[in-house]
């Protein structure tokens, strides 16, 4: 579904990506580990769009996409929640999800965001309430079914477990795995590598601009030096 290959991108003339390299089946979870400042943000906003290309090529469903606006990527199927929420604090929560809905505006909007509060039923009861009164774990469950309101095919989930107490944590990764019974492709960055690998079917680990690892997901767990670098064991 999409495939990453020799992307690079720079921060002016700093170069942050160096030649990364991945791919993400139809229907898989495939997450990218790795330490704070490693890039795996800038990789994630490169596909959607919001971060420019210095060289290599991003192809989704067999077409190149390098070059492609970010909104036009949304209509194709991808979308984003990205890290910190960056939740319309001013607007409604209902206000926020149907702007999740921009590329769409048909009935089946409608369909869409009860979807949404069936999965979140939270949301339903604060559907009319401003987004910036939320808790930090409802924000992040408004940022998840702000994308999903795209309808996307694949999905890019950026450190949702951020800053959020455990309990929340866990169930904002048992969302996450329903979403394989909806056709919804994700691609999830996260420095929780182990609850990450846990959900995930393969997975990569960045280091410093590069990817450093990759494999299947309960391989990675079993690796002595992702059990002592990423996951403290």
């Amino acid at each position: 579904m999409l495939e990453v290959s020799g992307l690079t991108s720079r921060y002016g003339r700093i170069e942050v990506l160096h030649g990364i390299d991945l791919a993400v089946r139809s229907g898989e979870i495939v997450t990218v580990v790795g330490a704070n400042g490693a890039g795996k943000t800038t990789l994630l906003r490169c596909i959607s769009g919001t971060q420019p290309v210095a060289g290599g090529e991003i192809r989704f469903r067999g077409d190149d996409i390098t070059a492609l606006p970010a909104y036009r990527r949304i209509g194709r199927g991808i979308t984003q929640s990205p890290e910190g929420r960056q939740i319309f604090t001013n607007l409604s929560v209902e206000e926020n999800l149907r702007l999740g809905a921009f590329v769409h505006g048909d009935a089946r909007v409608d369909r869409d965001l009860e979807d949404a509060f069936q999965m979140f039923p939270i949301l339903r009861e604060k559907r009319n309430l401003n987004a910036g009164g939320l808790s930090g774990g409802q924000q992040q469950m408004l940022a998840i079914a702000r994308a999903l309101m795209g309808r996307p095919s694949c999905l890019l989930l950026d450190e949702p477990s951020m800053g959020l107490a455990p309990i929340l944590v866990q169930q904002i990764f048992d969302v996450i795995s329903t979403l394989k019974s909806r056709d919804v492709t994700v691609l999830l960055i996260e420095q929780n590598a182990f609850g990450a690998l846990k959900i995930a079917d393969r997975g990569y680990v960045m280091e410093t601009g590069r990817i450093t690892m990759d494999g299947a997901a309960d391989e990675l767990i079993a690796d002595p030096r992702i059990r002592e670098a990423y996951l403290g064991i």
